[in-house]
């Protein structure tokens, strides 16, 4: 969500009516997940100052976005429909702070709903990025020579300035790895460094680099993935991901469940069951036996607020999926946000595959991982072809690896616990004159809030929100 500031910061009133705690982790005091009722109404003055608050220009905007663009936009959620309000056209943007083409000024809180979870760019962070070990500086285009007889690609690097140290990179590079020759050109000349480079350039950050966040998947924190494939989105993680469960079990039916969101592929046979119901999901094991290929869900529902699973919920999955089933997390909004190793470390739950997209440290990135023999059913090491041109591209990739490492810096989950609470807990004080109904809760750095009583433990309960009474 954004806070609008129209000269002074226009806050959102709200007030505590109850507490209620909903799951104790293994480890209550590293984090804690709350759960609160309030009220909300808005004041006199907060109205006076709507007055000066006008979309006018984004209205114009958007209505001429409309004649190019089906509904005006390129993903649904931003024509604002779900919360029955004007889509916003920015103008410019520094930081956290955005300015409109109305002038309007806001803060953003939303932060690509959790993949830029260390914050918003600065100089100390994007100086590396751009120009540090692994930057981007210098790399002008990477592109695909050909193919042998023997499947050996040759892959042209074209870099804006060359050194003796980046060709003596590559040679070392080619002298270390195997099948695939490189060329370097700079300055219009072409210098071949000699056969046995393993990847391109891009392959260079991403699956090279790629050590790099294999060897901390593979560590205790995410002991579930141990093979990765980098993507485009969360949409083509979700969508590759359904298809290898379908191909390594054989099966065609998959179950989701109300609320989740897990890209728009509707190539499969989907079961709905209703999220923290164990018996109903028992109940479509039973009269499907043998039919079903997965489960897949996120163990903490983003798309619908913000739902936690009740403690025995994900127990019981893991019990009814662990013979011949394959049981996918969908870590796209939890991944590396409840904790180094996402969900599955937070609540002590090991899944068969898992998806992501943290990883890309806010730029377009995708992933999906999972056990060895499952994975190993992709291309090219086995039958289930998924390609993409852009894969791992090095800018997401150099992202990513940035993200990890200010994760790993100490202290960093207490940091985000600790303002996260603050900002659950601001917007409740700050609505001590209410009217309205809100519910609303957090674990670490993910958190929502629902216009209803609450609490809200399913997309039943949510869609309880008067959402659009409310804008």
């Amino acid at each position: 969500m954004a806070s609008i500031i129209t000269g002074d910061i226009v806050g959102l009133g709200l007030s505590c009516s109850a507490t209620r705690k909903l799951y104790q982790t293994r480890n209550p005091s590293s984090s804690r997940l709350s759960f609160c009722s309030i009220k909300m109404a808005v004041s006199v003055e907060e109205e006076k100052k709507k007055k000066s608050f006008t979309l006018k220009k984004s209205e114009e905007a958007f209505n001429a976005a409309k004649e190019m663009m089906p509904g005006g936009v390129n993903s649904p959620v931003r024509a604002f429909k779900s919360v029955d309000g004007q889509p916003i056209v920015f103008d410019s943007v520094k930081g956290s702070h955005m300015k409109d083409i109305d002038g309007n000024d806001y803060i953003d809180y939303v932060g690509s709903w959790g993949p830029a979870v260390i914050g918003h760019p600065d100089d100390e962070r994007s100086g590396p990025f751009l120009k540090g070990e692994h930057g981007l500086a210098d790399i002008s285009s990477v592109g695909y020579l050909g193919m042998n007889g023997n499947g050996d690609c040759h892959y042209l690097i074209i870099q804006k300035r060359f050194s003796s140290s980046c060709l003596n990179q590559w040679k070392r590079l080619a002298h270390s790895r195997r099948t695939i020759s490189l060329s370097v050109a700079s300055h219009g000349s072409l210098l071949d460094i000699g056969s046995g480079i393993q990847c391109t350039l891009s392959f260079y950050l991403s699956i090279l680099r790629t050590d790099v966040y294999l060897q901390r998947w593979r560590s205790k924190q995410f002991p579930s993935i141990e093979m990765v494939r980098f993507v485009n989105s969360a949409a083509e993680a979700c969508m590759g991901v359904l298809r290898l469960a379908c191909a390594s079990t054989g099966r065609e039916k998959i179950i989701k469940f109300e609320g989740c969101y897990h890209g728009h592929a509707a190539t499969y046979e989907t079961l709905t069951a209703t999220y923290n119901d164990i018996a109903l999901m028992e109940n479509l094991f039973e009269s499907n036996k043998g039919e079903i290929c997965a489960v897949i869900l996120e163990p903490v529902v983003g798309n619908a607020g913000f739902i936690p699973p009740k403690p025995e919920f994900l127990n019981a999955l893991g019990k009814i999926t662990k013979e011949n089933n394959v049981r996918i997390f969908d870590e796209v909004m939890t991944g590396f946000r409840l904790s180094y190793g996402g969900a599955q470390d937070y609540f002590g739950i090991t899944p068969d595959l898992t998806t992501g997209k943290i990883i890309g440290g806010g730029l377009p990135a995708g992933a999906y991982g999972g056990r060895r023999e499952i994975m190993e059913m992709v291309a090219p090491a086995g039958p289930m072809y998924q390609a993409a041109t852009l894969s791992g591209n090095p800018l997401a990739m150099t992202a990513g690896i940035h993200t990890l490492k200010r994760l790993q810096e100490p202290g960093s989950y207490e940091y985000l616990d600790k303002i996260t609470s603050e900002l659950v807990q601001g917007i409740i004080d700050a609505g001590k004159k209410t009217g309205h109904a809100i519910c609303g809760g957090y674990i670490r750095g993910m958190f929502g809030f629902s216009f209803t009583e609450g609490p809200v433990y399913n997309f039943a309960d949510a869609k309880k929100s008067d959402t659009p009474g409310t804008y």
